[in-house]
Formats: C-alpha cells, sequence, structure tokens
C-alpha cells in the first residue's frame, strides 16, 4: 500500500538497521560498562530500546508484538536478533496503515498528537539513545561505521571526501555476520585532515 507516509515507514526501516548496525560495534566485554555511574551500560540500552519501543508503538499505535521483548540470554548477539525480530514485525504492521490512520490522532502521554507526528518523535528517541551509546563507544576507543554520514573513523568530515562506510548492509547481513562472528576490514581512519571543523 503506498500511502503519503511511505517516508515514515522507510525512515524506521533504515533507523531499526542503524540501531542494531551499532549494536554490532559493542564489544561483549563492555556490555555491563558504563562511562559514568548514571550513564547506562550498552546492555542496558538495549533492554531500554526493546521494552520503550514496545511501550509506545502498543500504546499508541496498537501495535504488538507475539514475541517476548528480551531475549532469555542477555548477551549482545541475542539482543540484535530479539530487537531485529520485534522491530521487523512492527515494521510489517505499520507498512500495513492507511493515510487515515497516520493522520488520527491517539494520547502522546497526556497530550493527543497524530500517530505521524508520535512516530516521528519514536524515531527522534531512539536516535538519542543510540548516540548516547555512541559515546560510550567513543570513550572506549572503539573505531564507529557511519551512521548517517563519515565518521572520524571513516575518514572525518564529508567536505574533505571522507567516505560513508556501514558496518552491514542489512539487517540479514548483520543477523548472519555477527552469529558466524565475521572480521570486519579496519576503517580508514581520519585521515590527514582533522575530522572536525573546529580542531
Amino acid at each position: 500500500m503506498t500511502t503519503r507516509y511511505d517516508f515514515l515507514i522507510e525512515t524506521y526501516r533504515t533507523e531499526r538497521l542503524k540501531t542494531l548496525n551499532l549494536w554490532s560495534q559493542v564489544p561483549d566485554a563492555r556490555m555491563s560498562d558504563r562511562i559514568e555511574a548514571r550513564a547506562r551500560s550498552p546492555r542496558e540500552h538495549m533492554v531500554h530500546q526493546c521494552l520503550s519501543e514496545d511501550a509506545w508503538m502498543r500504546n499508541m499505535f496498537e501495535i504488538a508484538v507475539t514475541h517476548s521483548l528480551l531475549p532469555a540470554e542477555e548477551g549482545r548477539l541475542w539482543f540484535i536478533e530479539r530487537y531485529a525480530l520485534c522491530s521487523g514485525d512492527r515494521l510489517a504492521q505499520l507498512d500495513a496503515k492507511d493515510d487515515d490512520w497516520f493522520e488520527q490522532q491517539a494520547s502522546f502521554f497526556d497530550v493527543r498528537r497524530s500517530r505521524a507526528w508520535i512516530l516521528t518523535r519514536r524515531l527522534l528517541h531512539s536516535a538519542h539513545h543510540r548516540a548516547q551509546l555512541q559515546t560510550c563507544l567513543r570513550a572506549w576507543g572503539v573505531a564507529l561505521y557511519s551512521t548517517y554520514g563519515p565518521s572520524a573513523d571513516t575518514g572525518g568530515l564529508g567536505a574533505n571526501d571522507a567516505s560513508v562506510i556501514y558496518r552491514y548492509p542489512s539487517v540479514e547481513a548483520i543477523l548472519v555476520g555477527e552469529a558466524e562472528h565475521a572480521e570486519t576490514p579496519p576503517l580508514p581512519g581520519p585521515g590527514v585532515k582533522p575530522p572536525t571543523e573546529r580542531p
């Protein structure tokens, strides 16, 4: 079904891929580490993503999944598999909605908003937590693949012809690559120019 809101469905499709790609970069040995006492560990970030997204989708959109939200064993690979499964089901349900559904008002905590507005906020909420997790990885010296554009580890600034390099091109590739412990080639690093406009 084609709707005016296909761009939101496509954004959800690519944002779940970005989340799973980032989770694939977390070292197993760092899953319970915190960069600061008030910060979430990667494991806690993954728990929050799984539970928070379900609560929004179920309570605000009436989109529910029948799978367990959390893996029986809270390891990185198991979170990746579980979130891929649940978010894939949500994506299929979103893909079946029409324009009227997206434009209907729903409860957003203590106010009413259109479902299109709420989904936009959900996407931003997930990106916010992904950025928090990226900060943890950067503090631990983990090289970061691209999310929306080049990173300091994929060549620095786009203005300096840096590359966009994703760890995996699809959810399916993540599931296979991580289950097989596939080696990924080293990233090129920032190059000879500063990776920021204000070094």
